[in-house]
């Protein structure tokens, strides 16, 4: 399997490219910014884009998903309760920022998704987890067979991610993490949404807001 990340934008989003070399088939995850370097990189590999999957709503995870989808027709994943509360606030951040290919509709721009999703492209496999607290409908995407999960801005190296903006929830976040990524593997690789790769073992272990419990 393909697995690139581009850091994109200013908040320095990580966007990761998944790719099955056999079928050409790749994935987008959280494509925040930069829609032409990410379609650039996928042709580069060969690949022909699927689907664009985002962890959470929030515009630096969100706002190149039309610029994949007007070039692939690639469908649009988000968890539902982010689709309703925060999807018109992107609408909006589009229309003002990308206005010749903003969504006209809910329906177009976004598939839903649901805890235990089951989601399979080419040889790719993803369970998608829900993990909300950075926002309501946070999820993540675990890929079971490669021990690894892409966790949005769940958690990071070291800290989590913040909970202080509308549909956050500190609890519901460290519940979340607890109850869903520290059931994994300690050898899981955690993909962030910004910053570098950790594994579950190193944060259960090591983030201060988790290791005191120990």
């Amino acid at each position: 399997m393909i697995l690139e990340r581009l850091i994109v934008g200013m908040l320095q989003t990580n966007c990761y490219l998944l790719g099955d070399e056999e079928s050409g088939r790749a994935v987008v995850i959280d494509p925040g910014a930069e829609g032409k370097r990410i379609c650039s990189r996928l042709e580069d590999l060969g690949l022909q884009l699927s689907a664009i999957l985002v962890t959470h709503a929030h515009f630096d995870h969100t706002m190149a998903a039309w610029t994949l989808k007007k070039r692939y027709g690639a469908e649009i994943y988000l968890n539902s309760a982010d689709k309703s509360s925060r999807l018109e606030v992107i609408f909006r951040l589009a229309a003002h920022f990308f206005p010749a290919i903003h969504p006209s509709s809910l329906a177009e721009v976004a598939r839903t998704m649901a805890h235990g999703d089951q989601l399979q492209f080419g040889a790719i496999h993803i369970e998608v987890l829900s993990t909300p607290g950075h926002t309501s409908g946070d999820v993540s995407f675990y890929l079971k067979d490669q021990g690894k999960i892409f966790s949005g801005d769940l958690i990071f190296a070291g800290t989590i991610g913040r909970t202080d903006l509308s549909g956050g929830s500190f609890q519901q976040l460290v519940d979340s993490v607890r109850s869903t990524l520290f059931r994994l593997p300690d050898e899981t690789v955690i993909y962030p949404g910004h910053g570098q790769e950790t594994t579950v073992g190193i944060e259960r272990k090591d983030n201060p807001y988790f290791s005191r419990e120990s």
